[in-house]
């Protein structure tokens, strides 16, 4: 493999590294309101009752011929939209490390989901199907994006400051689903008064963040800057080039103890934000406007949560701020089985509870791996850990899906997520990470 001057160097300069961090903060502005307004508070009800619409007397839909009930849909695209984004991200990765070229590969992610999710304005009557194909072109497209965007953390941020710069950017992106979900409640709420039905508000909400996706993309595309191979090889078609990046993780076994720590406590967050608001429609009884406002709770306090932990961080570990949070989200999930239906000060509650540990958790996870990563391989690693953060989360909207089916019971669905975060704990705990930064061949902070 080609040497990559990947690592911050001095001759970048202090200013520069600065501007590059700023650009890259941008993008999770830009991205992470389609993770909130979609993915999180409209889509997930939104498509099921479209699905709905289209099911038989038995409450079943059939796509391919598939018998599926109604209420699994969406979680079932979810997981198909993570088996498309398996297969891509580590290819793409590879590209980027061998070429150096990350920036047009992330332009190209970037503007295939925004454009995907634009389209999403033309979901309604009964177009289940069509709800599910953009949904998988673009949470695939935002797992690719989000790689390549990661994997340059590593490239503008030394190893000291990699925990506060990691919180940083998750902060962004809270603050911007903040102010997008302020002007959606606003329409959502008043659409009789915007001269538009409920579904149309929902429609130009879903859209509204597909074009807000690919305006604030142009900042990072400006701002970062690629860093070329020292030597370049031709990627490796296909398959070939997964099992090469698989073999290459296999010599460094204590950085793969973590990705599948990580893979397992994430698979259960990313659950929880994607499948929540179903949750609390369908089980709970809740409106759409006190959904918009829990997840509006969430981000404001995910900002501040993500900057607290950031400094817990510095004083106490990543590593071991990362477990209390895991104790706290098996706490809060574990309360939520137990919401009564119909009372909405107890989900804000529960929402309060999530978003203080939310952005925090996932931050520091990201800053700790940056350091487990062998130098030159950024992106070919990243698309390892991206495929166990906002798209690899496979396992837990299929457990979520398939839990109701069986029982067709929420509060039976939200609980079996649990375990992930239990066993998560006790994955992350066996860690030693310090070694496995130094067998990554990497400096080790005083901190970690």
């Amino acid at each position: 493999m080609g040497t990559d001057t990947a690592r911050p160097e001095a001759a970048d300069g202090a200013a520069g590294l600065r501007r590059e961090q700023r650009g890259w903060y941008f993008y999770d502005w830009a991205c992470s309101v389609y993770s909130t307004s979609v993915l999180t508070v409209f889509l997930g009800p939104y498509l099921t009752s479209v699905a709905e619409s289209a099911a038989d007397a038995d409450g079943y839909v059939h796509p391919l011929g598939i018998p599926v009930r109604a209420g699994s849909f969406f979680a079932y695209s979810v997981s198909l939209s993570v088996i498309v984004a398996v297969l891509a991200m580590p290819l793409v990765g590879a590209a980027a490390d061998r070429t150096g070229r990350k920036k047009p590969l992330l332009a190209a992610a970037a503007y295939l989901g925004a454009t995907a999710t634009t389209a999403m304005f033309f979901l309604d009557g009964d177009r289940y199907l069509l709800g599910g194909a953009l949904l998988i072109v673009a949470n695939a497209a935002q797992s690719v994006a989000m790689m390549l965007y990661n994997s340059y953390l590593p490239q503008i941020a030394p190893p000291e400051q990699r925990d506060a710069v990691s919180s940083r950017g998750w902060a962004f992106g809270y603050a911007a689903g903040s102010l997008v979900l302020v002007a959606n409640l606003v329409l959502y709420t008043g659409h009789d008064s915007f001269g538009v039905s409920e579904s149309t508000a929902v429609r130009i909400c879903l859209a509204s963040a597909g074009l807000w996706w690919g305006a604030f993309a142009l900042i990072p595309l400006t701002r970062l800057r690629d860093r070329r191979s020292g030597a370049r090889e031709a990627a490796l078609p296909g398959f070939r080039q997964l099992a090469a990046t698989v073999r290459d993780m296999r010599r460094h076994p204590l950085t793969l103890a973590f990705l599948l720590a990580y893979l397992v406590y994430n698979d259960g967050i990313q659950t929880v934000i994607s499948q929540a608001s179903v949750y609390g429609s369908e089980e709970l009884g809740l409106g759409q406007s006190t959904l918009i406002g829990a997840v509006l709770l969430v981000q404001v306090l995910a900002v501040a949560g993500a900057l607290t932990m950031g400094r817990l961080a510095r004083t106490y570990g990543a590593k071991r701020t990362i477990l209390g949070s895991l104790v706290a989200w098996t706490v809060t999930l574990a309360a939520g089985f137990f919401l009564p239906a119909g009372a909405p000060v107890w989900f804000f509650v529960l929402a309060a509870g999530i978003g203080l540990v939310l952005g925090g958790s996932q931050a520091l996870s990201r800053s700790l791996f940056s350091h487990l990563v062998p130098s030159g391989r950024e992106a070919e690693y990243f698309s390892a850990y991206e495929m166990s953060d906002r798209g690899m989360s496979w396992l837990g909207p299929l457990l979520f899906g398939l839990t109701y089916q069986l029982t067709g019971s929420y509060r039976d669905a939200i609980i079996s997520l649990v375990g992930f975060f239990v066993i998560g704990f006790a994955l992350l705990a066996r860690v030693p990470v310090r070694r496995a930064i130094e067998e990554a061949g990497n400096p080790v902070p005083d901190r970690i």
